[in-house]
């Protein structure tokens, strides 16, 4: 060195000047052929991912591809590579790394196949790689350590499998690790203590790993902040040593088999902010010593938890979400959780706690929930829940509760739901309460109210149950402005008058319950409106008149009790014909002869006590009728008049006819004038006004819960099926909401079994949806022979057939939660939700009640539960919070449905083909004596019995308890075709590795059979 400096000093000035010039020039030229070189490498990458449109900017010009928003530069050398949520479908380019200086490399959110790509392995200065959410398949490279400068790996949301490689271990310099939702069925990460720089480490929902205990080295890390391990089959205890890792901020080890105590050293971390712990089986009690300060959220719920709330956790200044609920927890709340000026969420249902509740709550925090159902809790309710007007939810039902409602949930105006049924409570309801502006479900059942019901009700209410108190009055005739209730429970009280015409404009209603009150007078005729009706019981009162013709038009009704009133003439012959599934018209005046559509066992006991009834047959328990001709008792007299009424009632029927012929002709010219507008999906054959046109009577094949259903012809593709939403004035806006929620989320999915959306045609009245024909109708036509009458109904659906729609659906339902973004949640699955074509391949179906969840791992919470009896989870129905896994509840009673032939709402004593599939699990029943005569086949017996006890295992009470709808495919693909894998006679367990020693096995005791 000395003598390269000595001869530069003997050097002229002018030939050092040269030599900076040289030397300057050299690395200019060295720059600029650095550029060139990645600036074709990015054309290269772009034509390899086949010239995608989001990378139209990428062109061969002067302007610095530094300025393109994939890519970063430094030095202006490549070091960052985003395409994020591109819908890429092909692999990683294998020459990306001919970007010398990459450092940073995202490509998440797409749709990239194939193994780990090992090709990364030529960047050499990579420290930050995202490949999650993609199509990822087979085992993580155990020789990854050679991206030995790493500080940031997110594999999540893959379909790798096997063990988690040992030598990520080896990557010293990673802060953050994240190998969630993938399908790992081997060894964990038992060096990961070796990762000392760790601060992030995301492993949950790994459900396909087998029984895992946390290994001991995990708390050697002693940078850890976050570490979530939800969902993904711990077992064993939490290490006591976990209490030594004071950098940890935010812990998830929830939905897992973790036993034994709560460590006390998890109390004291004074970093944690948020601690879940809940669905798992940890018992003994709180820790009683609490440093925590820094805890918001704290969820211990769903575990087997006893003794008292420690008064410590009242010194939790910062907490907002406190949950202990399913627990064992006794003794009173401490006085000093009340006062917590943080708290938003109190959740302590299903404990056995008692003594008074600390009137405080509500006071000091904008509180926003309340639950405290099914507890021992007595005296009052908190005076101030609302006293910042932010509660949204109040949950007591179940306790020893007394005195009045507080007061000012009259004028709490955020509340959505209330439910204080079965205590103690009394007096009025607080006036604004009945109006509050956003109240949908008010259930205050089995109380000593008293009082009147409003002329109005918050215009938002869907659930009205107020049965077994002392309301009395009559039934207010502004109950025709209640257009939104649903369901109307007023049973066991003391209203009196008339049935109000107005009550029967309510077009929502589903469920009409006013038995044993003192009603009179007769039976409303006018009820057409009440289309949605299913439940109508008007028992135990003293009504009178006639069974009015018109309760044979309500096309939903399936449940009548009219039972124990004076009702008195003969049953009409249409009520007989409609098929009812429950009918009780008992202790009435009823005369004549039971129509023969009711000699049937099934109705032994419908029409007793009726002393002018008879029957041609024992079966009623009724007096036997003599032998006159059944349908024209009176003679000729009687004859001769019923000619001369019906040649009357012709004439006129035919000129109403030709009446409102030319009112329809008329109506439908100025129709199809007004403006459509048509919004398409797809390449279409047909124009809105081949739609409109042909939207006739005649074309009916359905009616659904907004409207008909019709099949119109179209050139091309034969026919489409068109969902119309209609109203004669401006429509209100659930229906345009739920419309909106069909369009938007099967506007953007494209899948096989998930039926296609062709184009949405509106104007301000009407809302059509048009979708292809499905040539076979729905699941339920075939399976319960429902619906009009066709060749369906000699028909039997055999086993093979039945997986093959029970794959169908699974693949989509599997796409709508998986590969969805964000994921799809469809509220509603059911057999007459499941279309068929013409191969019998299975297509999901009316999305009207879906949601989009925010995030996959969010819950959201709805304001109203919808769906239909027997296919809701037990979660949804009472706390509204959803996820996909109502979804998998639902497709398990499909499994059910399919393998026993009933249906949902099968159970004998029992109320639902689930939990009477449960009860036979419980007593060890034989399941081959429970499945379908009609098709069970010895060869397809261990197939039947196989796939019952999945749909056994997705109906478990507890969401964590039940399998994704990825582990549900793969069972059913492995069920069908157990030769693929080169296996015989393969066995539940075979086909379902991931309930070997579960804790869903233990739940249930499963020793019905050796398989």
């Amino acid at each position: 060195m000395k003598k390269i400096i000595t001869s530069c000093a003997k050097m002229p000035v002018l030939s050092l000047f040269s030599l900076f010039l040289f030397l300057t020039y050299a690395n200019s030229q060295s720059h600029s052929l650095l550029y060139d070189q990645e600036h074709a490498v990015l054309l290269k990458i772009k034509q390899y991912l086949q010239n995608p449109s989001f990378l139209n900017h990428w062109i061969p010009s002067n302007s610095s591809h530094c300025s393109w928003p994939e890519i970063s530069c430094t030095n202006d050398s490549v070091t960052k590579l985003a395409m994020i949520n591109t819908n890429i479908t092909q692999t990683l380019p294998p020459f990306l790394c001919d970007l010398k200086n990459l450092i940073h490399i995202d490509f998440q959110w797409n749709c990239i196949p194939s193994e780990f790509p090992t090709s990364l392995y030529n960047c050499s200065k990579l420290e930050y790689l995202d490949l999650s959410q993609n199509y990822f398949v087979g085992k993580i490279p155990y020789d990854i350590d050679r991206l030995a400068r790493l500080s940031f790996l997110n594999l999540g949301g893959n379909n790798f499998s096997g063990d988690i490689p040992a030598n990520i271990g080896r990557l010293k310099e990673l802060t953050s690790l994240q190998l969630h939702q993938c399908l790992f069925n081997g060894t964990f990460l038992a060096d990961i203590g070796n990762l000392s720089n760790l601060e992030t480490l995301y492993m949950f929902s790994n459900s396909m790993l087998p029984p895992t205990k946390l290994p001991s080295s995990l708390t050697q890390l002693n940078k850890l902040k976050v570490f979530y391990m939800y969902g993904s089959n711990l077992a064993g205890e939490i290490p006591e040593a976990i209490g030594e890792m004071v950098a940890l901020e935010q812990l998830d080890l929830s939905g897992n088999g973790l036993s034994g105590q709560i460590p006390n050293g998890l109390f004291m971390l004074k970093n944690l902010s948020i601690l879940y712990l809940y669905n798992n089986n940890l018992s003994g009690e709180i820790p009683g010593m609490v440093e925590a300060f820094n805890l918001t959220r704290l969820d211990l719920s769903h575990n087997s938890l006893s003794g008292k709330i420690p008064d410590d956790l009242g010194k939790l200044n910062k907490l907002t979400y406190f949950g202990l609920s399913m627990n064992q927890l006794s003794g009173k709340v401490p006085k000093s959780i009340g006062q917590l000026p943080a708290l938003t969420d109190f959740v302590v249902f299903l404990n056995n706690l008692s003594g008074t509740l600390p009137q405080d709550f509500g006071r000091f925090s904008n509180l926003e929930t309340f639950q405290v159902a099914s507890n021992s809790f007595t005296g009052r309710l908190p005076q101030n829940l609302c006293y910042y007007g932010r509660l949204v939810g109040l949950t007591a039902y179940d306790n020893y509760l007394s005195g009045e409602l507080p007061e000012s949930l009259g004028s709490c105006n955020s509340l959505q739901y209330l439910r204080v049924d079965n205590n103690e409570l009394s007096g009025k309801i607080p006036s604004g309460l009945w109006t509050s502006m956003n109240l949908s479900t008010f259930m205050i059942n089995d109380n000593k109210f008293t009082g009147e019901l409003p002329e109005r009700l918050s215009l938002n209410l869907s659930v009205l149950a107020i049965s077994y108190n002392q309301f009395s009055g009559r039934i207010p005739r502004g109950v025709s402005s209640w257009k939104n209730v649903v369901v109307f429970n007023a049973s066991n009280n003391l209203f009196n008058g008339s049935i109000p015409l107005e009550l029967t404009s309510l077009p929502q209603l589903t469920t009409l319950l006013l038995d044993h009150n003192q009603l009179t007078g007769p039976l409303p005729s006018h009820i057409i409106s009440w289309k949605s009706l299913i439940t109508l019981n008007l028992s135990h009162n003293q009504l009178s008149g006639e069974i009015p013709d018109a309760i044979s038009l309500l096309h939903a009704l399936n449940i009548l009790d009219l039972s124990e009133n004076e009702i008195s003439g003969q049953i009409p012959l249409q009520l007989a014909l409609k098929g009812l599934t429950n009918i009780n018209l008992s202790s009435n005046h009823l005369t004549g002869r039971i129509p023969i559509e009711f000699e049937n066992l099934v109705y032994a006991n419908s029409f007793l006590n009726n002393s002018d009834l008879c029957a041609d047959t024992l079966a009623l328990n009724l007096t036997l009728c003599n032998s006159r001709p059944r349908r024209a008792r009176n003679g000729s007299s009687a004859s001769h008049a019923m000619i001369t009424t019906l040649v009357v009632v012709s004439s006129l029927l035919a000129f109403l006819s030709s009446f409102l012929m030319i009112r329809v002709y008329r109506k439908r010219k100025q129709d199809l004038k007004r403006s459509w507008k048509l919004t398409s999906f797809q390449r279409l054959s047909f124009t809105k006004s081949n739609i409109v046109s042909s939207m006739t009577e005649h074309n009916i094949i359905g009616r659904g819960g907004y409207g008909a259903v019709y099949r119109v012809a179209v050139d091309g593709l034969g026919y489409v099926a068109v969902k119309k939403i209609w109203s004669s004035r401006k429509l209100e806006q659930n229906l345009v909401n739920s419309f909106l929620a069909e369009v938007e989320i099967l506007s953007n999915i494209r899948h096989t079994n998930i039926v296609k959306l062709l184009c949405c045609i509106s104007r301000e009245d009407s809302l059509l949806l048009v979708y292809e024909y499905m040539e076979n109708h729905s699941l339920d036509r075939w399976l319960h022979k429902k619906g009009k009458a066709s060749a369906m109904s000699n028909s039997v659906l055999d086993w093979p057939k039945r997986l093959h729609i029970a794959i169908g659906a699974a693949q989509g339902l599997c796409y709508m939660h998986h590969d969805c973004l964000p994921p799809v949640v469809h509220r509603d699955v059911k057999t007459s939700n499941i279309l068929l074509d013409s191969q019998f391949n299975a297509k999901v179906a009316d999305f009207g009640l879906a949601k989009m969840l925010i995030k996959p791992e969010e819950l959201a919470t709805m304001s109203a539960v919808a769906g239909t009896f027997g296919y809701i989870a037990p979660e949804y129905a009472q706390t509204t919070r959803v996820n996909e896994k109502i979804d998998v509840y639902s497709f398990g009673v499909i499994l059910l449905e399919l393998t026993t032939g009933k249906e949902a709402n099968h159970g004998d004593e029992y109320s639902s083909l689930a939990e009477w599939a449960w009860r036979h699990i419980q007593v060890g029943s034989d399941i081959e004596d429970i499945l379908d005569e009609e098709i069970k086949e010895a060869c397809y017996t261990d197939e039947m019995r196989n796939i019952f006890k999945l749909g056994v295992m997705c109906t478990s009470t507890l969401p964590a308890s039940r399998p994704s709808m990825k582990e549900v495919l793969k069972v059913l693909h492995r069920c069908s075709d157990p030769l693929a894998n080169g296996e015989k006679n393969i066995g539940f367990y075979d086909a379902v590795p991931l309930l070997k020693n579960s804790k869903w096995e233990k739940q249930v005791e499963y020793y019905t059979d050796d398989d």
